[in-house]
């Protein structure tokens, strides 16, 4: 079931996307709203999976709102403006819907981000294979299994991945560590989460992954050699 919140200020097309939501099996609209502050700060609340989020509104642009958001959360823009087609696009939306849009083009629209969730959420007795993030190129899915190390600097993560460059994303090790699985996954430093498949060599308190050391520190060692037998 993906959980969604809509933010329009144009009246009708909020009824319409909280009826067509009503009659998707796979759909549940949270909440509906036309003021984005109070949208913003109740998503802060209670996360969700998608946002149905129209690009121009007169107190907040969608652009401004699509930034605010979590990194993992899919986005479907709507607007009446085809001019404003294009920008959705440069920000990597999971798909826009130009109004008035009708319930085929609406289907079609959150069945992308279905298929988003299905290849990156997992079922509650799965672990999932990917996460979707969100970094200046767009949603960008990264498969859990090309992770070398994470690693925090200031207010972003650098990913190390195995076989592309880094990838930045704004975002928290706190953040980061809540969405991965917590059987294949530490936090080993206050800047560093490692994956537990790719470590090559433990020597004392240093960590030896993707051809980089990365020290254990002192708050984490307890948990980290513990999980090891040590």
């Amino acid at each position: 079931m993906i959980r969604a919140v809509a933010i329009d200020d144009d009246a009708p097309a909020l009824r319409a996307i909280t009826r067509f939501c009503t009659e998707v099996p796979y759909l549940r609209l949270e909440r509906a709203f036309q003021k984005p502050a109070e949208a913003l700060k109740w998503i802060g609340e209670h996360p969700v999976d998608l946002v149905f989020m129209d690009m121009h509104m007169p107190s907040r642009t969608g652009i401004d709102l699509y930034k605010a958001l979590s990194p993992g959360t899919l986005v479907i823009f709507t607007t009446t403006y085809s001019d404003y087609v294009v920008e959705g696009f440069s920000f990597s939306a999971v798909d826009y819907l130009q109004k008035p849009f009708t319930f085929d083009r609406f289907v079609q629209a959150t069945a992308k981000a279905r298929e988003y969730m299905a290849v990156c959420v997992p079922r509650e007795d799965a672990t999932p294979e990917a996460l979707v993030l969100r970094a200046d190129s767009g949603q960008v899915p990264v498969p859990l299994s090309e992770i070398l190390f994470i690693e925090e600097s200031d207010d972003y993560v650098r990913i190390h991945l195995s076989a592309k460059k880094p990838l930045v994303v704004r975002a928290t090790l706190k953040r980061m560590m809540s969405r991965l699985p917590p059987q294949g996954f530490l936090r080993v430093h206050r800047s560093f989460i490692v994956p537990l498949a790719r470590i090559e060599k433990v020597r004392d308190n240093v960590i030896s992954v993707g051809g980089r050391e990365i020290p254990v520190g002192a708050p984490y060692e307890r948990a980290f050699f513990e999980h090891f037998g040590h």
